[in-house]
């Protein structure tokens, strides 16, 4: 139980961090033309083949071992994919008549984004975030277990495993407890990122129907 609520901190703050970072660079893509929406790109594309791995050693080096450094880590290495989402959703919306219409009207870009491009994306947009959260715990999990998350004695799941190894012919519930509930909370948070794409997309239903 202690286990889930270093799970839970952990991928929350990362999902918070890479929905900030991942929309604001999505939408500056989205608007901007030419080098600048190059850069953009060809950014959020290194950032996607970066490893997550690689990037909370990093992190680490340049902090410490601590479950923040790897709520950073694993926030930095997903807004790369929401903001490559929210780069090709926005420029979708852009194209639709009511944008014209506002623009003609005069409406500031500003006001367009927070008016009609935010509410038009944030379906889908809730739907990747919440596979992002499943995502994360295992994140979360990998980097515990290899000594770069939450230290001693915080109780996480990853460490759990990783300590567990030794004792494992002798004890096995201390590894089979944690890796079930990690098992069952990934499967959980994907259930419910498919009711939310049910809920939130009916077309999407009626296909999969």
């Amino acid at each position: 139980m202690t286990g889930s609520r270093i799970a839970f901190e952990a991928c929350l703050g990362s999902v918070l961090i890479a929905a900030a970072i991942g929309v604001t660079l999505g939408v500056l893509a989205a608007f901007t033309r030419g080098w600048l929406d190059d850069t953009l790109s060809a950014l959020l594309d290194i950032l996607i083949a970066f490893p997550t791995l690689l990037l909370a050693m990093l992190v680490v080096a340049a902090r410490s071992a601590t479950l923040a450094s790897a709520v950073l880590a694993i926030g930095l290495a997903q807004s790369a994919v929401v903001g490559r989402l929210v780069r090709i959703l926005v420029k979708r919306v852009l194209t639709q008549d009511y944008i014209t219409a506002a623009r003609t009207s005069g409406t500031s870009w500003p006001r367009i984004v927070a008016g009609h491009v935010l509410p038009n994306i944030w379906p889908t947009l809730m739907v990747n975030l919440a596979l992002q959260f499943g995502l994360a715990i295992l994140a979360e999990a990998g980097l515990s277990y290899l000594g770069l998350g939450a230290p001693p004695p915080n109780a996480s799941w990853g460490r759990m495993l990783q300590e567990a190894q030794a004792t494992f012919t002798t004890a096995p519930a201390g590894a089979l407890a944690p890796g079930i509930l990690l098992v069952l909370l990934v499967i959980g948070v994907n259930l419910i990122a498919d009711g939310l794409r049910d809920t939130l997309d009916p077309a999407a239903r009626g296909r999969r129907g």
